[in-house]
């Protein structure tokens, strides 16, 4: 049997120039309708429900007001005691967003009621919070500095991505059928409208103008940039507009809304501008300063007040070797590769301090001879408190062998009518074995008083007198 191999005659036709544009294009259409439905927030979002939600929590007053007074209490303590925990609790309860939300609402619907209430019912939150930290701050207890109010005096650049970032989240998840609680709970934590508040009421109770201006700076940035969010999204998602039955009227409102955001969104652009700028400039002096201490100039008393972004310029306090004109030029030409040209840096320094520094030194080793002369008189004091001492312990054995011979007289005239007078002597006996000391006492007697046992009675009295086993009386 034979297999017979049957070849298609025809052969396959290559991919045209169309086909693969066509291949290609399907392809995109697919990633595009991906990416769409994937980044699409128009489906599913309730603007009517959405409406009422904004406006319903613009309100500060009865239960809101107190609910706000006690979490700005709550924030001032977290604040004071320098507890991020304690912060955070305070601003999940408290009801600082609704205002604003309803600001940045108004305006894109140009609902001027709304609009109205909603400045309002800011006013009124902005006030209450800052009398109720104010309040809180003018104890005197609760009046040191701690690194979590610090850290609200000023607004960075930073601040404004966090509070935009924050409020596109916010009224996206608002806009939803169902509301994302634990979005709307992570906005009020992130874009932190509190603790500014908190921080401009410790600045007007400390009277320090700065802290205040600063904090209140941060908080209305804050609020602006939620407002703006919140103003984009509604306009994008193309909320209804709000209907005036005169079309006059409506023009005019309409008017007066676009006026409102084109200035809210032009101060926007400016503060956006300025912090840029303000951010990049520290950070560029930073690296500068760095950059310089690296090469060996010491640098002293170094502060951020040094670093001044409207004056435009940087001065830097300089110890230790006086830097040359040459070396000072040198780092001015070389402030353009920091991104820091036109800025003055300001080398401050005083006199050649090298004769100072020999003065110094001199005297330390001055001071070290001295440390070394001491220590060896007071080694030497030492050994002769030590010996004083050892002499002193030789006496006191002395002394106690000794006995009170005078007192011991005396008594003994007392207590023997007979006896006339008393010597007394050490005798040292060598029997060539041991050598051995021996107390002996001489009494001498009238002759006209019996005296034979007063003898016997008397070396009987000094035995016991002076406690000894042995001891002669003559």
């Amino acid at each position: 049997m034979s297999t017979e191999i049957h070849q298609d005659p025809t052969p396959t036709t290559p991919p045209t120039p169309s086909s693969q544009k066509e291949e290609l294009k399907g392809a995109w259409d697919i990633f595009r309708k991906f990416i769409t439905g994937l980044l699409d927030i128009r489906e599913g979002t309730d603007k009517e429900g959405t409406i009422e939600d904004i406006k319903g929590n613009i309100s500060i007053k009865g239960h809101t007001a107190w609910i706000l007074i006690f979490s700005i209490l709550i924030a001032s303590i977290g604040l004071n005691a320098n507890s991020t925990a304690v912060v955070i609790g305070a601003m999940l309860i408290s009801p600082l967003m609704g205002p604003i939300l309803g600001v940045g609402m108004s305006i894109a619907i140009n609902d001027i009621d709304t609009l109205r209430r909603s400045l309002q019912n800011l006013g009124v939150m902005v006030v209450l919070s800052l009398l109720t930290s104010f309040l809180f701050f003018l104890i005197p207890i609760f009046r040191d500095e701690t690194s979590e109010l610090l850290a609200r005096t000023y607004p960075d650049v930073r601040d404004v991505f966090i509070a935009i970032s924050g409020g596109l989240a916010l009224i996206i998840a608002m806009t939803r059928r169902k509301e994302q609680t634990n979005t709307i709970a992570g906005v009020a934590i992130a874009t932190a409208l509190m603790p500014p508040l908190c921080t401009a009421g410790y600045g007007l109770a400390t009277w320090n103008l700065a802290y205040f201006g600063g904090a209140m700076f941060l908080f209305t940035i804050n609020t602006i940039f939620i407002a703006l969010a919140t103003f984009a999204i509604t306009k994008f998602l193309r909320f209804p507009l709000l209907k005036y039955i005169n079309s006059g009227k409506r023009r005019r409102i309409a008017q007066s809304a676009s006026f409102v955001a084109a200035i809210i969104f032009a101060g926007s652009i400016w503060m956006f501008y300025n912090l840029w700028g303000e951010n990049r400039f520290t950070q560029n002096a930073h690296h500068i300063i760095t950059e310089i201490k690296n090469s060996g100039v010491s640098i002293i008393d170094e502060q951020e007040k040094h670093i001044n972004y409207e004056a435009q310029s940087i001065k830097l306090i300089v110890f230790g070797d006086k830097l040359k004109q040459s070396q000072i030029a040198i780092w001015k030409e070389r402030l353009s590769e920091f991104g820091l040209a036109g800025v003055q840096l300001n080398f401050q320094q005083g006199r050649d301090d090298s004769d100072i520094r020999s003065d110094v030194q001199n005297l330390r080793d001055l001071y070290s001879q001295n440390q070394k002369i001491i220590s060896t008189r007071d080694e030497s004091i030492k050994q002769k408190e030590d010996k004083i001492k050892l002499l002193e312990a030789e006496l006191s054995k002395h002394y106690a062998k000794e006995i009170p011979f005078v007192q011991l007289s005396r008594e003994a005239q007392i207590n023997y009518d007979a006896l006339a007078g008393l010597s007394y002597a050490n005798r040292i006996n060598n029997n060539f074995k041991n050598v051995d000391t021996i107390k002996v006492f001489k009494a001498l007697w009238h002759d006209s008083i019996p005296h034979a046992d007063q003898q016997v009675k008397l070396k009987k009295w000094l035995k016991q007198r002076l406690k000894l086993d042995t001891l002669i009386v003559e």
